[in-house]
């Protein structure tokens, strides 16, 4: 594509947990590798008093803290802060832009704008950007999550942006995207042709999408409890997972035709009625337990008073279009899991007739597991014959192909997902950035799914920390008779009085032998 890099970059909440961990080391890895352009300069804004010298060293302890131990490099620090400065602003006060727009200075060589602050913020962030004259042609804005709570939030929002930056001037931040693993989902479709032509309804029985955390509130109480785990994790991250397994084949490796399917996907997806809440979602909430050997405390605790937020979610959902007729996708995602991870898994369909009777073995249907976290890797369980002599018939057994990025990429390093974010912002290229109809079409039909807990005056069921969430989830799967495969097959050691969880193992973890 044609790159349009830009001359400076504006951070708002440049002070702010997001900033220190991610974006700063993220900037550093990109001027450390030469992939800044040369004369970019880096202007941090936040609430309180500070000069250029004072916001260096809020930089440097970020920096210190946060970079790995072989990536500090002292020169490469010293160039680094020569680009950054500093100039303080609240975004609900009209006064503060134009010393803002002053500290910046000409934008006609172009002008990325970072706003990482809170909705609430945005109107008059972008009312005050367009009356000192930071929202022309050569001018473009990333916005960080959440993008409103609902369909009319986020229409609201849309709009508000919109008066100020047009669609092609406007990037809107899902991180996942930004993952290696994530972008090798497109690789792994349309760049083999073993895949492709059994990636529809006639070759996969199931997807299974799994988004699992450790971590319970941290620091995040008053946005979580606002949110939830279906407006924090679904309407974003796993619905964009959701669209890469499912889209039609893009003409081109572009951010128009990759975008165009995706689109697609979110207005095909099948909306839960009320009457099809109770059959299709399970929502939890942790209680007290224990991660990582660690007694912690529950939700409400945590929290400091009773609240029917979820914490874990479960959903069957479906695609209405002509690849994916009658194919379940199961999203699960909750926090104070047993383990961090998050992976897909496609569950290809079993053979059509099984030769191998008797001792032969139980044949397993084939399936790939692509791991995002912690691990990165991509695997694929196949039968295959056990060694011997084979005098009472031959004994099969489920084997993975593993494809371990990790290991086979060793020697490059791995990038976190803000850096090509900004990366691209910085150049202007729209491919992993998030569409306004992506938006509104996703918010859409998480708007039914909620109105369908209200409508059943649908309440968490608690779990304990350091599980897979509540033991009800089973039967979103059970019905289908994947709960059964995935308790036939799977370790045993993750069970519940005597009941397996849903997804209690998830498919990247070995399975038994038959």
């Amino acid at each position: 594509m044609q790159r349009n890099p830009v001359g400076k970059l504006l951070l708002f909440g440049a002070t702010g947990d997001l900033a220190k961990r991610m974006l700063l080391p993220s900037l550093y890895g990109l001027h450390a590798d030469g992939l800044l352009p040369k004369d970019l300069t880096i202007t941090g804004s936040a609430r309180g008093d500070m000069d250029d010298d004072g916001y260096r060293d809020v930089v440097k302890k970020a920096l210190d803290e946060f970079l790995p131990a072989d990536r500090k490099d002292e020169s490469a620090l010293g160039t680094f802060m020569e680009r950054i400065q500093f100039q303080p602003a609240d975004l609900s006060d009209p006064n503060s832009f134009q010393p803002l727009a002053d500290k910046i200075g000409d934008v006609s060589g172009g002008l990325a704008i970072y706003l990482s602050t809170a909705p609430s913020l945005f109107e008059s962030a972008v009312q005050g950007l367009e009356k000192v004259g930071l929202t022309g042609p050569t001018v473009r804005i990333a916005l960080e999550k959440p993008l409103g709570y609902d369909l009319a939030s986020s229409k609201e929002i849309n709009d508000t942006v919109a008066s100020a930056f047009p669609e092609e001037r406007t990037f809107r931040i899902d991180h996942y995207l930004g993952k290696e693993t994530v972008q090798n989902i497109l690789a792994l479709r349309f760049g083999n042709s073993m895949f492709e032509p059994i990636w529809n309804a006639q070759g996969i029985d199931n997807v299974q999408i799994t988004i699992a955390e450790t971590v319970g509130l941290e620091d995040r109480a008053g946005y979580y409890e606002g949110a939830g785990a279906l407006r924090d994790m679904v309407a974003n991250h796993m619905l964009q997972l959701v669209a890469l397994i499912a889209m039609e084949p893009p003409a081109l490796y572009d951010g128009t035709a990759i975008r165009d399917e995706k689109a697609k996907v979110f207005r095909s997806m099948r909306k839960i009625t009320p009457e099809q809440v109770p059959q299709c979602t399970v929502t939890g909430q942790y209680e007290e337990g224990a991660v990582g050997g660690k007694v912690v405390k529950g939700y409400d605790d945590e929290l400091g008073y009773d609240s029917n937020v979820e914490t874990f979610v479960a959903i069957k959902a479906h695609i209405d279009n002509w690849r994916w007729q009658g194919v379940p996708f199961y999203l699960r995602t909750g926090k104070r899991m047993a383990k961090r991870r998050s992976e897909i898994a496609i569950q290809f369909k079993p053979v059509p007739h099984s030769m191998f009777s008797g001792r032969g073995g139980v044949l397993q249907p084939n399936t790939l597991v692509i791991r995002l976290q912690p691990e990165e890797y991509i695997q694929l369980l196949v039968m295959t014959k056990e060694p011997g002599l084979d005098r009472e018939g031959l004994r099969l057994r489920e084997v993975p192909l593993n494809l371990s990025l990790d290991a086979e990429f060793a020697g490059t390093r791995r990038r976190i997902a803000y850096e090509r974010l900004l990366l691209d912002l910085i150049e202007g290229d729209q491919t992993l950035f998030v569409r306004r109809d992506e938006v509104e079409a996703q918010w859409t039909w998480i708007d039914a799914i909620r109105a369908g807990w209200d409508a059943n005056q649908t309440k968490p069921k608690h779990y304990a920390a350091g599980t897979w969430g509540p033991a009800g989830a089973i039967a979103l799967t059970e019905r289908d008779g994947v709960t059964e495969l995935l308790c036939e097959h799977f370790c045993p050691p993750y069970v519940c009085g005597g009941t397996y969880l849903a997804w209690a193992t998830p498919l990247s973890e070995p399975r038994a032998p038959t």
